[in-house]
């Protein structure tokens, strides 16, 4: 929501109204004063006097006052409750015809012939580009080359600047990570990398830059990074187009056809300015590292988790743009790089665009020449849960977000042999965002033979990972449907109770957690159901509130009756540049626990008392006594502390504490502490992937079952393990779905969860709260807080 000051109202920013340059802002934001904030980063090697977020937006509005080109709006606030900038510059020529602008994106979406027939024949239009700043905190360079840019754009009037302005549109998001900027963090308040993101979109920041993807398809997206350098012999920094794998989802075809070049004439633009850098480092450059030019693999664009990757399903020639230094230097390499590639777009600009808009017509035309017959389903079906709809609408109303059509059957139907009921939602692939639809509702591959490594994550299914079915459907199937704008379920309870919540979701974990906090008399059988006593009346406004359908049922003889649970979780402030618990954290919120993060020096000072569980989510550096100088505030000063910490966890088992460990950095730190006997093992790092798994489906596992599914990185197994300790396993053959894992048949049939047998200990070698992505196994951690 865009809100003003001064009693301006904030207008779209593809509104035809009145062009102003008024600041808007959000209300009553959380300033951050300049003593608060932090100089620069122990995780990098340079440091300067960069722009600090507490100037930015008094910045802003001097630019603002001084220029009619300029529109300056606070569109939404970060995770910490700074506001997010967004800057949109264009020639006071233009600003009349943004009515007509927003006109030709609908039709390039809509009616993408017509849409091309109009580019022929009217070459006088504006391209809207995109450039986002610092969406890592720590890669200052960013906004400050941001900020240097808008300032020309707004005031100045060379032919290079009024060139670039009869043609385009310019689109600036200033600071994507506010927190982290004033933090001198890599990630967001919430601890998650926000250029990791962007299939789940779980933060503010992220679900803003959707919004404005969405709202204007940019033709080219910049995203601004540092640091690279020495890469290759005096190549410094790097500029996408990257190296194979490219998702088979892209039309990659027609973004190569013109992002290569593009990345060419910022590498020139770059060495054309070479004499006015101050450091031999930029003085001696050859050039820049082009990934696909100058590589085979380790760069690629595979999942549609970064910024550039994503907007590249919008038909955006998306670029990441890593700087070299964090200094003057590499704020004059990521402002030309920048200038380069806006020349470039300006120069051709009618033909990209046209081919920008052949990536919908492809789409909508169901024509996709590049992939093998039948890559594409023609739809997928999402069958709705009667009792339990809640991911289901979860996933339409991402989907819908993301500018993917849905639509739901208004009766009864039959496609490929399976009958589907009235209400299921359809997602129809001849549309112009299919790349996107398919690879957030495709299973996915395994790519491990494909190349020797990956540079994040390979496999990301919204349906297996979130927990709810999407059908693939090849052929032609006609039923009457309705379009979904948006889906608000609300829950309902019938019957006299006692009454049943299923073991079914993170809603349904969440629902339970907030009777147990109100007084409600919860029950929790084997299986993982919950039992609730009380009158429908009590409990009505929570279970509405929940999006299920509760009725009434029996009580198990041998339910056990849940508590409330003080949760302490270890936290990692920072370490390597990432909040390995982050994940975690979220995850227990999400499932409504009570969650106290502990430093580990705090755990070694003051224990565990008071706590019900102690959950361990993250590196083994954690507990570590030889610590970089960057790492070690975020960790044990010395071995005492250790020791400490050791003693302390220790006898919180001994007295009945709860312990988890999830993931391989965990199970380590667990086998340090003395706390299993089991062997831990674990494949490469890089490793990743959907991997099918073999559940004994009661306590700990409750709610899953044979060949279900689990997310490894790092993946993790055990071995010397007793056979009643052994609570699921890796399956037997071809148990690996998707993703990159080499040497993952060593894993077979092994153990992934287990549980110590004389103490309350269980090990987790998946990763079930990874990026608050894989919801589907949120349940893993409410089982073994309940399972006693």
């Amino acid at each position: 929501m865009k809100k003003t000051i001064s009693g301006l109202l904030a207008v779209s920013l593809l509104a035809s109204a009145p062009w102003s340059s008024a600041l808007a802002q959000a209300p009553n934001p959380n300033y951050v004063t300049p003593i608060e904030e932090k100089d620069g980063s122990k995780f990098n090697t340079e440091n300067y006097d960069f722009a600090k977020f507490s100037e930015i937006g008094v910045k802003l509005q001097e630019i603002a006052k001084s220029s009619k080109r300029i529109k300056v709006e606070v569109t939404g606030e970060s995770a910490d409750g700074f506001p997010l900038y967004v800057v949109t510059i264009a020639d006071t020529k233009s600003q009349s015809k943004f009515g007509e602008n927003k006109a030709l994106r609908e039709q390039m979406i809509k009616n993408p012939e017509k849409a091309q027939e109009w580019i022929k024949k009217n070459k006088d239009f504006k391209v809207p580009i995109m450039i986002n700043g610092s969406i890592h905190g720590t890669e200052f360079i960013g906004s400050d080359a941001v900020l240097q840019l808008i300032e020309r754009f707004a005031k100045d009037n060379d032919n290079e600047t009024k060139k670039i302005l009869d043609n385009n549109i310019l689109i600036f998001n200033v600071v994507a990570n506010p927190d982290g900027r004033v933090d001198a963090t890599r990630f967001n308040g919430e601890g998650i990398d926000l250029n990791r993101d962007f299939i789940t979109q779980s933060q503010p920041e992220t679900r803003q830059m959707v919004d404005l993807i969405t709202e204007w398809n940019p033709m080219v997206f910049l995203d601004t990074h540092g640091y690279v350098k020495n890469y290759a012999p005096n190549k410094q920094g790097l500029i996408e187009p990257c190296t194979p794998p490219h998702n088979p989802n892209y039309e990659y075809d027609l973004y190569n056809k013109w992002a290569y070049g593009q990345a060419e004439a910022m590498e020139s633009s770059i060495m054309k300015n070479k004499a006015q850098f101050k450091g031999d480092l930029y003085k001696n450059m050859t050039g820049t590292y082009v990934p696909q030019r100058d590589d085979e693999a380790g760069w690629d664009d595979y999942p549609p988790i970064f910024t550039p990757m994503y907007a590249m399903y919008h038909g955006a020639y998306g670029h990441t743009l890593e700087a070299p230094t964090n200094d003057e230097d590499g704020v004059k390499w990521m402002y030309d790089a920048i200038m380069g590639a806006l020349n470039y777009s300006t120069t051709n600009k009618q033909e990209m665009l046209n081919d920008q808009i052949e990536i919908f017509k492809r789409g909508i035309n169901f024509d996709h020449p590049n992939h093998e017959e039948g890559f594409f389903p023609e739809a997928y079906v999402l069958p709705v849960d009667e009792k339990d709809p809640t991911v289901t609408e979860k996933a339409v109303n991402h989907l819908i977000n993301n500018d993917i059509d849905v639509v739901l059957a208004t009766k009864d139907f039959t496609a490929d042999g399976v009958k589907y009921a009235k209400g299921s939602y359809i997602v129809n692939l001849n549309q112009a965002k299919a790349g996107l639809a398919n690879t957030m509702l495709w299973d996915g591959e395994d790519i491990t033979d494909d190349t020797p490594s990956m540079y994040d994550i390979s496999a990301w299914s919204l349906p297996e990972l979130w927990g709810f079915k999407a059908n693939p459907v090849k052929t032609k199937f006609s039923v009457s449907t309705a379009k979904v704008k948006e889906v608000d379920g609300q829950g309902s309870v019938t019957g006299k109770g006692p009454f049943v919540i299923p073991n079914s979701s993170v809603q349904a974990v969440e629902l339970v957690n907030t009777l147990i906090q109100q007084g409600v008399n919860v029950r929790r059988d084997n299986k993982g159901n919950f039992y609730v006593s009380g009158s429908a009346k009590a409990i009505s406004s929570a279970v509405k509130a929940s999006g299920l359908q509760i009725e009434s049922g029996v009580t198990p003889v041998d339910a056990k009756k849940l508590t409330k649970l003080k949760v302490a979780l270890l936290e990692d402030g920072g370490m390597n540049k990432q909040q390995t618990h982050a994940g975690m954290n979220l995850a227990l919120e999400r499932l409504g626990f009570e969650v106290t993060e502990l430093t580990p020096v705090e755990v070694a000072k003051s224990g565990l008392k008071g706590y019900d569980a102690f959950i361990y989510n993250g590196t083994e550096n954690l507990i570590s006594t030889k610590l970089s100088a960057a790492n070690l505030e975020f960790g044990f000063q010395n071995a005492e502390q250790f020791t400490a910490f050791k003693k302390n966890v220790d006898s919180f088992v001994k007295d009945g504490g709860k312990f988890i460990a999830a993931g391989a950095g965990a199970s380590r730190a667990a086998k340090t502490l003395g706390l299993t006997n089991a062997t831990v093992q674990t494949g490469d790092p890089n490793s990743n992937g959907i991997v099918n798994v073999d559940y004994d489906g009661t306590g700990v596992t409750a709610g899953y079952g044979q060949d279900d599914i689990g997310f490894v990185y790092r993946p993790t197994w055990y071995g010397g393990v007793e056979e009643n300790e052994i609570l699921a396993t890796y399956d037997e053959s071809d148990f690996f779905l998707a993703g990159h894992w080499k040497g993952n048949e060593k894993a077979t049939s092994q153990p992934v969860i287990i549980r110590e047998n004389d103490a309350d200990v269980t090990l987790i070698g998946l990763e079930p709260a990874f990026r608050d992505h894989t919801d589907y196994l949120f349940r893993l951690i409410s089982n073994a807080l309940y399972t006693n």
